[in-house]
């Protein structure tokens, strides 16, 4: 198969997961640039990439190689004060309470999910949102599978605490 056709293929497979992940990885809906640039370069690389692995894995790690690249041009903060400084549409101010409550809920895991050591957010990203295996996950970081396991119990234990510790700062949920 060319790579054209394979690149296709992948993309139809796998483009929701890598949106996702991206999303959850930049804490942000606008991720289509970085999905588009993700299968650019899958299509670039098709010749190196060795079939005895997961293509997702491989996609992954692509997606979040350009995320990194995105964000070391433009601080994550320049992004997060330009989307509190913005005024919500009147679509976004007709929405009902329980979609409200779920965006906050989302919002709060988000920065608590933020807020955790690079080591950890990558391994809660890939295990928890991208739902990669252990194995697969130690592939994108370039870790043992015992690595990633003790990392991700680890921020799982610490992203509860964040989370706790922000519920009873803020009784409003």
């Amino acid at each position: 198969m060319d790579a054209g056709r394979q690149v296709e293929q992948w993309f139809q497979e796998y483009e929701k997961d890598i949106t996702n992940y991206l999303v959850y990885f930049t804490g942000s809906m606008d991720v289509e640039d970085l999905v588009q640039e993700t299968f650019l370069k899958a299509f670039q690389s098709c010749g190196r990439f060795k079939f005895d692995s997961n293509p997702k894995t491989w996609l992954i790690s692509i997606a979040r190689n350009a995320a990194i690249d995105f964000y070391r041009k433009r601080s994550v903060w320049q992004n997060l004060k330009e989307k509190l400084s913005r005024q919500p549409s009147q679509i976004e101010s007709a929405i009902t309470e329980e979609l409200f409550i779920k965006k906050a809920e989302t919002a709060r895991l988000l920065g608590a999910i933020h807020t955790l050591k690079t080591n950890y957010r990558d391994v809660v990203l890939l295990r928890g949102i991208a739902e990669l295996s252990a194995e697969e996950t130690g592939e994108v970081l370039g870790w043992t599978e015992n690595k990633v396991n003790v990392t991700f119990h680890r921020a799982v234990k610490k992203l509860n605490l964040l989370l706790k510790e922000d519920e009873q700062s803020d009784t409003s949920f």
